[in-house]
């Protein structure tokens, strides 16, 4: 029986075909992430904001705008706020319908992360003042908003996430007793 030999060339040439691929496959061929900047998180956004006051869930889709050092709402989200003011819920909804939209700036300061590609926020949120209308009478409430974390611009995949908390509620002076926290959470928001 004759013996099957494989040309040495042959040998050769498979070898470096296969030298190529496995260091094909070793080598990150994944594009490149370019460094974040603090121009990138400028913008108009549209975001998933839950809303959580105590065992109460709530979840939806919010616009807002980032600027320099603020983030703005054309439309903040205050139907709870509203609710804890205002316990009759046909007299809460009577004084959402006439209140409208109400506006909220939340103010923030940021860094970049150059190690984790990303923009960090220290959020600094202002007091939100309401005047909520029951029975003829205009309640002067008060929101004291707090952050209890930073938010984040995400570089790779362009996306922004902050949270905030309506800490307290003041009605015409006096602290509302007893008070669940509103918890506003902007999980993963987009640019438009």
């Amino acid at each position: 029986m004759k013996k099957l030999t494989v040309p040495r060339f042959l040998i050769t040439v498979l070898m470096v075909f296969v030298g190529f691929t496995l260091s094909s496959c070793l080598n990150d061929d994944s594009p490149e992430i370019p460094p974040v900047k603090m121009d990138d998180l400028k913008g108009n956004y549209k975001g998933k904001l839950i809303i959580v006051q105590g065992n109460s869930k709530r979840e939806g889709v919010k616009d807002f705008k980032v600027k320099k050092d603020t983030i703005s709402f054309a439309e903040f989200p205050i139907t709870e706020i509203v609710k804890t003011v205002v316990k009759d819920p046909a007299k809460a909804e009577a004084a959402l319908k006439t209140m409208g939209k109400i506006k909220y700036d939340l103010q923030y300061a940021a860094v970049i992360n150059t190690a984790n590609n990303v923009i960090e926020l220290t959020l600094a949120p202002k007091a939100m003042e309401l005047q909520i209308p029951v029975d003829g009478v205009n309640k002067k409430t008060v929101v004291e908003f707090i952050s209890k974390q930073k938010g984040y611009y995400v570089g790779m995949d362009q996306t922004l996430r902050y949270a905030l908390t309506a800490d307290k509620i003041t009605v015409d002076g006096t602290l509302v007793t007893p008070y669940e926290v509103i918890d506003y959470n902007f999980p993963f928001c987009i640019k438009n």
